[in-house]
């Protein structure tokens, strides 16, 4: 059976955070992912110590990085009149050149930062009262991806985002052995 040949490449066009839930996105040059914790500034990081319970869903209140495509935001001014800026949409990374669905379940690399795709990040009714009727049924299944870092570092408007194949895994952190 042949493999699913992988999406991309794709570039980030831009970054934004939000200090806390409810407050307007900011655009950044770049952002620190901690992995376990997510973007470092942003109302979705998790500054408690210990895990946290992670889930696929919204309800499971975890996610580390929301991603959308340019392309989904371009499409929906085209076929629905609803112009939506990279801010508005209150995802973190906008991408270009990549299609995100496919990462659901898949690890990928943002310059140094290696994420996993966990889920679809559909349009919520808040963000359709927000900016007009009609926002859900066009981004329906095109509203982005909600993804966990694995490997932290820095991401930054520019970086190439590219999936790992199945069989990649990140190389785990040495540690030297101890003398007996």
């Amino acid at each position: 059976m042949a493999q699913e040949p992988l999406p991309g490449p794709g570039r980030v066009a831009s970054l934004h955070l939000a200090a806390h839930n409810g407050d307007p996105t900011f655009r950044v040059a770049r952002a620190r992912a901690v992995a376990g914790h997510g973007l470092a500034g942003d109302r979705n990081y998790w500054a408690s110590e210990g895990p946290r319970l992670r889930g696929a869903g919204r309800s499971s209140g975890v996610c580390d990085v929301t991603l959308i495509e340019a392309e989904a935001l371009d499409a929906l001014a085209r076929e629905h009149g609803i112009t939506l800026t990279p801010a508005e949409c209150r995802r973190n990374l906008i991408s270009r050149g990549i299609r995100l669905n496919p990462l659901v379940d898949r690890e990928f690399r943002i310059g140094a930062v290696i994420l996993r795709g966990l889920t679809l990040s559909e349009p919520c009714t808040r963000l359709e009262q927000l900016v007009r009727p009609g926002l859900i049924r066009g981004l329906l299944h095109r509203g982005g991806l909600r993804a966990e870092v694995l490997h932290g570092g820095i991401i930054q408007v520019g970086d190439r985002i590219l999936p790992l194949p199945h069989d990649a895994r990140p190389i785990p952190p040495t540690v030297p052995a101890l003398s007996p």
